[in-house]
């Protein structure tokens, strides 16, 4: 595996390399600078974020993330022996904030007035040039005939770090189409039809069954969340797929709020729709809750330097409103909620969210451990439990004092990091 992990690292059997893949280099966090590779959890710690391995890998700061990536890859390709398969997982940190990108591909944009847009359009030429190199090495290895390319992100676009999802509504962090209707592609000799775009429901859980589909596996018996869609991407088969669960986020409602319009006016006794839920049955989509802004978002409404947003359509909604309704296939732009003159429709979709809500694992969200400080770990992200030689439990005296000196060296971690988060965003305020 190449790039961004971001699936947990508390313990060791969380890395990567704990988790099937052979090698690794990339980050265990969320964010980061593309260069220097410090990333920091909102204002309270900041630490380095480059692995390689299992190690910090500081002789590697200064490159550029997507290039550093790119460059691991074509090392695998190389040698790899073309005899047997291969699964490389390439997680590009591009195009996702802070906005950074070398020169070279900057200076391909110094007509374009929004600086946001100018470094958004430099980070995705930079990686499509990286693209471009790993297919030429794929013909150069003797693996591209037997080859399949797939190219998936996991949101839509961030407006407010020069994204566009226009004329989509919404952005990243919404179940808008703007945030949940990703870009992708496939690319491979073995497609029996190429250049057509498909407007199946494909899901990111759908990779994994149709990867093993590909490969030759036996179908699983297990009950996987995903399907097999090579044929309808491949051949223009119908796609088993006829629904997708986009999210439903038990801890969105807030304490206190009363149920009586939420679940027995809104939810007709079936749904409590003060809960943040979206789900996809063929054209139909619901929406429940708090479901992020629901704007649209033109390029040009995008702001430049200190200026405003301009020509924003804001959305608007009635007083209580926690039911939407939209015919996806004809309104993929979701400007006709339907949820008052369908309500059979809605009724049979409350019904699908229970059914589903029914199957899943109660939520765990454990609270902030100050023991994760990068400032207690040589000034890097990695795991702080489960460590060899250290017990978790700690019942003596001793490791009860060592454990509260530490608690009290992170408050003053925590304010040395406040103060390279703020020297961190007066940089980026120099950039914009």
């Amino acid at each position: 595996m190449v790039g961004k992990w971001h699936l947990g690292f508390s313990r060791p059997n969380c890395l990567p390399t704990q988790r099937g893949f052979q090698s690794f280099l990339g980050t265990l966090t969320g964010s980061g600078d593309h260069f220097s590779y410090q990333s920091c959890d909102g204002a309270e710690a900041c630490g380095f974020d480059l692995h390689d391995g299992n190690r910090p890998a500081w002789e590697m700061r200064g490159n550029y993330s997507t290039l550093l990536y790119i460059e691991r890859a074509k090392k695998i390709l190389q040698s790899h022996n073309s005899h047997t398969p291969l699964f490389l997982y390439l997680s590009l940190q591009a195009a996702h904030a802070p906005l950074q990108a070398p020169d070279l591909f900057l200076h391909h944009y110094n007509e374009q007035s929004n600086r946001q847009r100018r470094h958004y359009a430099a980070m995705l030429s930079c990686l499509d040039e990286g693209v471009a190199q790993l297919v030429e090495e794929l013909k150069t290895s003797g693996l591209y005939q037997n080859s399949v390319l797939i190219y998936s992100s996991d949101n839509g676009g961030q407006p407010l770090s020069g994204g566009s999802n226009w004329p989509l509504r919404g952005g990243k962090g919404t179940y808008w189409e703007g945030g949940i209707r990703a870009v992708g592609f496939v690319h491979s000799p073995l497609l029996k039809r190429k250049g057509i775009v498909s407007k199946a429901l494909i899901h990111v859980s759908d990779w994994y069954p149709t990867l093993l589909g590909i490969a030759g596996s036996l179908q699983s018996h297990h009950n996987l969340d995903g399907h097999n869609v090579w044929g309808c991407i491949g051949e223009g088969l119908s796609c088993p797929r006829t629904e997708i669960l986009f999210n439903i986020d038990p801890v969105s409602r807030k304490p206190g709020e009363p149920y009586d319009k939420a679940l027995v006016l809104n939810g007709f006794g079936i749904w409590d729709t003060a809960v943040r839920a979206a789900l996809r049955v063929g054209d139909w989509k619901l929406l429940t809750g708090n479901v992020g802004d629901g704007d649209w978002i033109p390029p040009q409404a995008l702001p430049v330097g200190p200026e405003q947003w301009q020509k924003l359509e804001k959305r608007r909604n009635k007083l209580g409103k926690s039911v939407w309704l939209f015919n996806i296939s004809a309104d993929p732009y979701e400007r006709f909620d339907l949820a008052e003159v369908r309500p059979e429709v809605v009724k049979h979709l409350l019904i699908r969210l229970a059914e589903y809500n029914h199957t899943a694992v109660m939520a765990r969200n454990p609270p902030d451990d100050p023991m994760a400080d990068p400032e207690l770990h040589g000034g890097v992200w990695r795991p702080w439990l489960g460590l060899e030689g250290q017990e978790e439990n700690e019942k003596d005296e001793y490791g009860r004092k060592e454990k509260m000196l530490k608690v009290k060296h992170c408050k003053l971690c925590k304010l040395k990091a406040l103060f390279k988060k703020v020297g961190s965003r007066l940089e980026r305020k120099n950039l914009f």
